[in-house]
């Protein structure tokens, strides 16, 4: 049986290649219809794989299909980090995730559509077989921390002002499971970005797929809350009274929960109410 199944694998493989080769176009518009099952072959059969190669697809935000090969040498000029990690950004949710999507554009940066119902597994499956490539969620960190460069823009803060800046937006969101942390970022990003990092989501993804993960799953979701160091805002958050403070750092947060979908019930009829009342 064994041998069996591996004839045919090899076979699918072989009439996959050649539809590729004759006429990529079309191959290319049947990618949504047979894309799932090339990565379930790709990821069960090590032989299939080495195949698949040639005709397993990519698909970026902006529906352009690439090879492994094409991609790699796509991004590498522009997504290859300090210490020479090509770092492959990808979205699950291109709608959802559009302001995380869009800022990684703004950076020249590329970004790939997995949305298929394996492609947690088929994303581990590709950082072990691609040399010295890792992917990343758009919205796992902020950009210069997912593609770390030799020359990263600084915040011109005082320690001081950050610590301070950190207190009034730790007093303002008042949860614990919400990390602040000021960082350093072009002044035209959001004041404030919700992430959660990368290696925590995927354990949690793969403990609802079944992955003998449990333990994750029951784990509380923590975020990361980067408050832009060189937004405007936070020279007037940093220059008014404490009450202000509180109620301009809560509406930058909500604005950054309001960028993820997290933003609901009283949470968002509360943000409603006092961006009338700002206005």
């Amino acid at each position: 049986m064994k041998k069996i199944n591996s004839y045919i694998s090899r076979k699918v493989a072989e009439k996959l290649l050649e539809l590729f080769k004759k006429d990529r176009k079309a191959y290319e518009e049947k990618w949504s219809d047979i894309g799932l099952f090339v990565k379930y072959g790709a990821l069960s059969d090590e032989k299939f794989y080495e195949k698949a190669k040639e005709f397993l697809l990519l698909t970026n935000t902006q529906k352009e299909h690439y090879t492994l090969e094409e991609y790699s040498t796509k991004v590498k000029d522009f997504q290859t980090d300090k210490n020479g990690q090509l770092v492959y950004l990808y979205t699950a949710d291109a709608e959802h995730q559009h302001s995380y999507v869009a800022a990684a554009q703004k950076k020249n940066y590329d970004v790939l559509l997995m949305n298929s119902p394996i492609d947690t597994h088929f994303i581990h499956h590709l950082e072990m077989k691609l040399e010295k490539t890792s992917l990343k969620r758009v919205d796992a960190d902020v950009l210069d921390k997912l593609i770390e460069k030799e020359n990263t823009e600084q915040h011109k803060l005082t320690q001081e002002e950050s610590d301070k800046l950190k207190a009034i937006f730790d007093k303002a969101i008042n949860n614990v499971n919400m990390k602040v942390e000021v960082e350093s970022q072009p002044a035209d990003h959001l004041p404030v970005t919700i992430t959660m990092e990368e290696w925590m989501r995927r354990m949690k993804e793969m403990s609802r797929l079944g992955g003998g993960m449990n333990f994750y799953g029951t784990m509380p979701d923590t975020y990361k809350v980067a408050v832009n160091g060189n937004h405007k805002l936070i020279s007037k958050i940093l220059a008014a009274d404490e009450a202000q403070q509180t109620i301009l750092a809560k509406q930058a947060f909500d604005l950054a929960l309001l960028a993820q979908g997290m933003l609901k019930g009283a949470d968002l009829t509360a943000f409603v109410e006092r961006s009338v009342e700002v206005l």
